[in-house]
This record gives C-alpha cells, structure tokens and sequence, in this order.
C-alpha cells in the first residue's frame, strides 16, 4: 500500500467548500492536528461556530475526499469550533465576551423575549458559551421564561461587589426581574435607564462568552443607545409577527439601528428578522417579504404553538422539547442561520475586498 502524506491529505480536503465564507477549508484554516499511521488518518475541523448548519455535510465530503486517497483505510474526523470575536478597543467593559446580539423589536407583543430565551438554549445545546442579559427594563420576563427563582450570588473582587449571572438551561443569565419585587414598576428616566443597562454589563463577572444575546425593551428607547454606546454590538436580530402593523413597526427598528450607527460611529449589522407567530390566525410571510425589500437576511419563522406559548409560564424554553417537534427545529434551525451570519460578518470584516 503507498504511504500517505500529510500534503496529500491537505490537497484532498482542497475540494471542500464553506458554502457560507466561499473558500476551501485548507485556506480557512480549519484543518488541525493531522495523523497519519500507516493507512489511517485522523484530523480536526476547527469551525468558525459550533452551531455551523453544515457541519455535518462537512464532515462527510471530507471523509469522502479522504478515503479516495490511495492507501487510506480509515479516516477519523473531530469536529471542534472556536468562534472568532469582534474586535476589542482598549476601552472594552466585556473583553471576555466574542460576540454581543441584540435581539429587539419595533412593539411590545411580538414575543421578543420568547425568542431571545429560545436562540440563547440553542446556541448553548450546540456546544457555544452563551450569557443572556435581560435588559427589557420595563417588564424582565426572562427569569420566570429561564425558570430562575434565586437572586444572584454577589462576590468581592478588585473591582468592588460583582454579581455572578444565574446559569439555567446551560446558559448564564442576568436580569433587573431578579431585584425588582415582582410587583414592582420601573419609572425611570433616560439616565437611569442607561445605569441600569450599563451596571447588569459591568456589574457581572460574565467571564469568557461566545455570544451574549440581550433582549433589549420595545420600541426605540434610552436602552438600545445605550447599548450601542457602551459596548460593539455584533449585530441586531429583529423579531416581528406576520401582521402588516408589525412589519411597519419592524422597519422602525431598523431604521433606528442605522441611525445609531451614524450616530455613535460603530458599524452595528442587522443579521436579519424572524417572523414569530407564524401560522395559523395570524398568517404567515410577512417578515420574509419585509427582509426582501429590506434586503437583509431572513432567518426564519417560529410557529405559534401551545408549547411555546406554555413555555413562558413554565420556565422550560420551547427549544428544549428537542428537533423532532416543530418549535425545537425551528428555534435551532434559528441559533444556526444566526450563528452563520455572525461568522460570514466576522470573515468580510478581517478580508475586505482588495
């Protein structure tokens, strides 16, 4: 049998494509740690995201590819993920975090904080680190949405008292519901929306995170400026219903998003919208055909079922209930598209075109 050389192999995987970043997996670096004993050969697929949607594909052309060499008789691939984070600026508050998403929305009842519940357990059960701050300041659901019933753990650092977020459901979880009496109303004005914002970022030891999904209040409020003031947002996911009124609203938040890149000067992309309630009452394609003449990135539709509207009340997100029901696919069919946006911006902005 002839040997196989570890240039033979990187030539063979060579015909592998990212379909998303368009260039061959050699070239992107995603070939690591390369075996070779006798006939068989073992290596690792380092991918830009855990939550790659073609992994698996991936992983079964360049078996394919593999195999085909001459002398090859076994292949033993490992698929591993590093997410690759934004850029960081000496004055970073969240330097241990790669990604920050926000999820918002133009009007309240659209299920914005369903949505970002669900996308922040779906990256988790795909392997990401993932932090999910609650900052609908107005009314924070995403404890009881979590299932959380304890206040943080508060800690001494150099720093002075940090809060340690509350892990459920494998994802770390901030939110002013769990300060706040349960009865308790927020009347406050600009400045003080903006502290609170600014104290659940700084004021937590979030520690090294792949993405922090913030669930940002409706409408075009203190809290988003704030936001994109105090930290580089990765990119802005808009959550709408199929209804006319709701895509009219939705393009409000865009259009704030856009202002306040012209505002603060930092570039903050709109990965794309998700059409929550789809189906039944209330129709269905209405976001897709306002991502159309938008022309941004369509994500998906989530389907008004009784176990996403129960899911609210029980503290066990939808996505949980696992991809052989309608909502679990569709909440990790989501996380996916998302998480390959995040990674196509991330490689456009460290390749710009010559």
């Amino acid at each position: 049998m002839p040997n196989v050389s570890e240039a033979q192999v990187l030539d063979a995987l060579r015909s592998i494509e990212d379909p998303d970043l368009h260039r061959d997996i050699v070239s992107l670096g995603f070939i690591k740690e390369i075996k070779i004993c006798e006939g068989n050969v073992a290596f690792q697929i380092e991918l830009t995201t855990p939550a790659c949607p073609v992994k698996d594909q991936m992983k079964a052309e360049a078996e394919s590819a593999v195999m085909a060499l001459p002398g090859v008789t076994q292949v033993a691939i490992e698929m591993t993920a590093s997410v690759r984070g934004r850029a960081l600026s000496p004055q970073e508050i969240l330097p241990g975090v790669r990604h920050v998403i926000a999820v918002a929305s133009g009007k309240g009842g659209v299920g914005k904080s369903t949505v970002s519940a669900n996308l922040a357990v779906a990256l988790a059960k795909e392997g990401a680190t993932v932090g999910l701050l609650d900052a609908d300041i107005y009314g924070p659901s995403i404890p009881m949405m979590m299932g959380i019933r304890r206040e943080p753990d508060v800690i001494k650092s150099e720093s002075g008292p940090k809060m340690l977020p509350v892990l459920a459901h494998g994802v770390l979880v901030m939110s002013l519901g769990f300060i706040l009496k349960s009865d308790q109303a927020v009347v406050w004005r600009g400045p003080m929306l903006g502290k609170a914002v600014n104290d659940m970022l700084t004021g937590c030891l979030w520690g090294d995170l792949d993405y922090l999904v913030v669930d940002l209040p409706p409408g075009t409020g203190d809290v988003p400026m704030s936001l994109a003031q105090l930290v580089p947002i990765s990119g802005v996911v808009v959550v709408t219903t199929p209804q006319q009124v709701a895509q009219d609203i939705a393009r409000k938040s865009i259009a704030m998003f856009r202002m306040l890149e012209q505002g603060t000067g930092k570039t903050i992309p709109i990965l794309g919208i998700v059409e929550n309630m789809s189906g039944g009452i209330f129709g269905s394609g209405g976001a897709e055909q306002s991502a159309k003449q938008l022309e941004i990135p369509y994500l998906g539709s989530i389907p008004l079922t009784q176990t996403v509207t129960l899911s609210g009340d029980t503290g066990y997100p939808a996505v949980l209930s696992g991809e052989s029901t309608p909502e679990g696919s569709a909440f990790m069919r989501l996380a996916r598209q998302l998480a390959s946006q995040l990674s196509i911006l991330h490689f456009e902005n460290e390749n710009p075109p010559e």
